[in-house]
């Protein structure tokens, strides 16, 4: 990891706009909002929504926001879902905001301080969930708060989501929302807060990703059955080995490569920001036609760039035997494959089968695909997140397109037809991946100037400056 020691002076140049009092006030509100936030655990297991939820939909309820535009609810009591509803004057249909509250869970023992208060050390504040998505989060509860104290009435009607569910895939959160109540999420697009955001590299701000598509998660077992024995006696269709075989071929195998819109447009705004021969390997991957010589030699480098470029299928648990003086009668693996848009799961199965090549290995699918086909670039959205960088930072910042290689609340939406675009304000160090980790932690200044930006956006989208 870069040092970042230099990051907060180097901002502070660039950001040539004087602050605003709504701003600074904004940041404070959302430095409370956080703290009450990290010490609420949202996690699945030891832990729950709901309070959060409450105490935020209070926070509301003070500022004004009429009780029939606050929705508490979600498929059963432990992990509600909160839906606020800002109304505006005009006939557009709204933008939603999106972002989740629950975190994977961390325990004491793992981390160097308390994982569910916000600390903060050297520049940073640490707390489970402060970058996924507590933070972010955050953000948006201070900038619909100012902007409702504000007094102006936005355009058209702007909805905040803080959903439930998103870490495990459980379905009382987005899913159950969009499935249930459409109505109160139906949405013209939506800018999901928990993906994208401002990248530093090298203490300084380059661009700012904006997640236009992500890959599509989907999960199988692979069974090998067979009638086990006395160890004394080994077969040689071991039902261990035999899975282990069938994992090999799966490790040996590389998916075809498959370059999306998305990720051609990712490439290309890449290249100013790195070093000669990176860009030169892009250069050759971008080319047309497609090379799949540059596009293997490019996807080799790195495992995300690898899997930006093809669709990946991983073991990820194992289960097999019974006892250590018995042939395994039973061995499952599980296999969590990554699809890139535009593939669909038969066709990913059909290849799983003729990779594998063996009958004895049954595969079963757990986790269906749900297709979640890229949102439109559309000059106008566009606008608003450059606008609201300039807004913030004070300068026109690279607006870089990503394809996410994992996956958020975002399919879901993208599922019922409706765009989503991954955006946060919160400027993380290129090389920073603590979340889901120990210590997650973000920079002060980046958490500040996220405020800033959530507020400008909003604003934006309101039809204000």
């Amino acid at each position: 990891m870069r040092p970042v020691l230099g990051f907060a002076l180097s901002l502070t140049i660039i950001a040539v706009l004087p602050a605003q009092e709504p701003a600074a006030k904004a940041q404070r509100e959302a430095r409370d909002i956080l703290s009450e936030m990290i010490s609420i655990n949202t996690s699945v297991v030891r832990g729950g929504t709901t309070p959060l939820a409450q105490k935020l939909a209070a926070r509301f309820r003070t500022a004004g926001v009429p009780e029939a535009d606050i929705q508490l609810l979600g498929a059963d009591a432990k992990d509600q879902n909160l839906v606020v509803r800002l109304r505006g004057k005009g006939p557009a249909k709204p933008v939603l905001f999106l972002a989740h509250l629950d975190v994977v869970d961390a325990m004491r023992a793992d981390w160097s301080m308390e994982p569910y208060e916000v600390s903060e050390k050297d520049g940073w504040l640490y707390g489970r969930g402060t970058i996924d998505d507590k933070g972010p989060a955050a953000t948006a509860v201070a900038a619909a708060l100012a902007l409702i104290r504000s007094g102006v009435t936005p355009d058209r009607d702007i909805i905040l989501a803080l959903t439930s569910g998103e870490e495990f895939g459980d379905e009382s959160g987005a899913a159950w929302l969009l499935r249930l109540h459409k109505e109160l999420v139906n949405a013209d697009y939506v800018f999901n807060f928990d993906a994208g955001g401002p990248a530093i590299d090298q203490d300084v701000l380059r661009w700012i990703k904006l997640q236009g598509a992500e890959k599509v998660y989907w999960t199988v077992t692979l069974t090998v059955k067979n009638a086990g024995g006395h160890s004394s006696l080994p077969r040689p269709d071991n039902a261990i080995l035999r899975l282990a075989t069938a994992l090999k071929r799966l490790e040996a195998y590389p998916f075809p490569i498959h370059l999306t819109d998305i990720a051609r447009a990712e490439l290309t705004a890449r290249v100013p920001f790195v070093e000669t021969s990176e860009a030169n390997a892009i250069r050759d991957v971008l080319k047309k036609p497609l090379s799949l010589a540059a596009a293997e030699s490019f996807a080799v480098r790195t495992p995300r760039f690898n899997a930006l470029l093809r669709t990946t299928c991983t073991p990820t648990m194992l289960i097999a035997g019974h006892a250590e003086n018995a042939l395994p009668a039973l061995a499952v693996a599980t296999v969590n494959c990554r699809l890139i848009p535009g593939e669909y799961a038969a066709d990913i199965l059909r290849m799983l089968k003729a990779i594998i090549a063996d009958s004895a290995v049954t595969i079963t699918e757990i986790h269906p695909a749900r297709p979640s086909p890229p949102s439109p670039l559309l000059p106008e959205r566009m606008a608003l997140i450059k606008q609201a960088a300039i807004d913030t930072w004070g300068r026109e910042i690279p607006l870089a397109p990503v394809q996410e290689t994992g996956a958020t609340d975002g399919l879901y939406f993208r599922n019922a037809g409706i765009p989503v675009y991954g955006i946060t304000g919160i400027a993380m160090p290129v090389n920073e991946t603590r979340a889901h980790g120990n210590d997650e932690r973000i920079p002060i200044k980046s958490f500040e100037d996220g405020v800033t930006f959530a507020t400008a956006l909003m604003r934006r989208v309101a039809g204000g400056k």
